[in-house]
C-alpha cells in the first residue's frame, strides 16, 4: 500500500492554483471564525450560572465541533491570513478552551497531512482500528497525541510544554473551585475531555480507508443532504486532504467544482441516507 497523501498533482486533479480564488477570506469571516469558540464558552459559564444546564451542555457540544474541527483546524493549516506570531496566539488560546494543546494538534495533524496512511501516522492510527480499538483510542488520544508531540516537537516545543502545564493548572484550578461548592468549571472541563474522546472516531475511523490501493479511495468523499446536515458542511475531508491551504468556509463551493473530476477518475461518494 503507497504511503503517500493524495495531492492533486499525483491523482489527475486540477492544481491548486485553480482554486485560488478560494483561499481569501473576509474580515467579517475571519473575526467571526475567532470569536465564535469564545463564544461559545462565554454562553456556557452564562447558562451554567442560571443553571439552565440543557443549553450550556449544548454550547459545549458547539465548542467541541467549531475548536478541532473548525477554527483551530484553520488556525492548524494558517488558513485564515494571520500573521505567524497571531495564528500561533489564537491556536494557543482557543485549544486551550478545549483542555487540549494547540500546538500539539498542529504537529501531528500536519504530520497526518504528510505521512497518512503510514504507520507512523498518530492522527490517523485509528482508521486502521476496529470501531471498538477507535472508541478505546479516544480515551487515550489527547494524552498520547501530547506526547508524542513533546518528543517530536522542533521550533514549537515550547509551546507544547507551556499548553500543556496550562491544561494542568486549569484541572488545578478546577478541582479547587469544586471542593469550594463552585462544581461549573469542572463540569465544564469534564465534558470537553469527553467531547474530545470521540476524536478518533470522528476524525480518523470514519472518514479513512487506509486499506485501499488507490489514494483517491483511501478517504472517503461525502456527499447528500444529510451528510452536510449532520456535520454543518464540514464534511469534506478528501477535498481537504487534496487542497488544505483553503479554509473551511469554501469546502462547499470546492466540493462543488471538483464533483467532475472526481466522476472522471470513478470516485464514487459515500451518502448517509440522501
Amino acid at each position: 500500500m503507497p504511503h503517500h497523501p493524495p495531492t492533486a498533482s499525483t491523482v489527475g486533479l486540477p492544481p491548486a492554483r485553480q482554486f485560488a480564488d478560494l483561499v481569501p477570506l473576509t474580515n467579517r469571516q475571519r473575526v467571526l471564525t475567532l470569536a465564535l469558540p469564545f463564544g461559545y464558552a462565554a454562553a456556557y459559564f452564562g447558562f451554567a450560572a442560571l443553571g439552565w444546564w440543557v443549553p450550556a451542555v449544548a454550547m459545549l457540544m458547539g465548542l467541541s465541533f467549531v475548536t478541532y474541527g473548525s477554527t483551530s483546524h484553520d488556525l492548524v493549516h494558517a488558513n485564515l491570513g494571520l500573521r505567524r506570531g497571531m495564528n500561533d496566539f489564537f491556536l494557543s488560546i482557543i485549544e486551550l478552551l478545549a483542555l487540549r494543546s494547540g500546538h500539539a494538534y498542529r504537529l501531528a495533524h500536519l504530520h497526518h497531512h504528510a505521512r497518512y496512511p503510514a504507520p507512523d501516522d498518530i492522527e490517523g492510527a485509528a482508521a486502521g482500528m476496529s470501531l471498538f480499538g477507535a472508541l478505546c483510542e479516544g480515551v487515550i488520544y489527547n494524552f498520547k497525541l501530547y506526547f508524542w508531540a513533546l518528543r517530536h516537537a522542533l521550533d514549537d516545543k515550547r509551546w507544547v510544554r507551556l499548553e500543556g502545564l496550562a491544561c494542568v493548572l486549569i484541572v488545578a484550578l478546577a478541582g479547587v473551585l469544586a471542593a469550594l461548592g463552585h462544581p461549573v468549571l469542572l463540569i465544564y472541563g469534564g465534558l470537553m475531555l469527553l467531547g474530545s474522546w470521540l476524536l478518533p472516531l470522528i476524525t480518523s475511523y470514519i472518514p479513512h480507508r487506509p486499506r485501499e490501493q488507490n489514494v483517491l479511495w483511501q478517504t472517503r468523499l461525502f456527499r447528500g443532504r444529510v451528510a452536510s446536515l449532520v456535520a454543518a458542511e464540514h464534511l469534506y475531508h478528501l477535498e481537504h486532504h487534496l487542497y488544505p491551504a483553503i479554509p473551511h468556509h469554501h469546502w462547499p463551493q470546492l466540493a462543488k467544482r471538483l464533483d467532475p473530476y472526481f466522476a472522471q477518475q470513478g470516485v464514487e461518494p459515500t451518502t448517509l441516507g440522501f
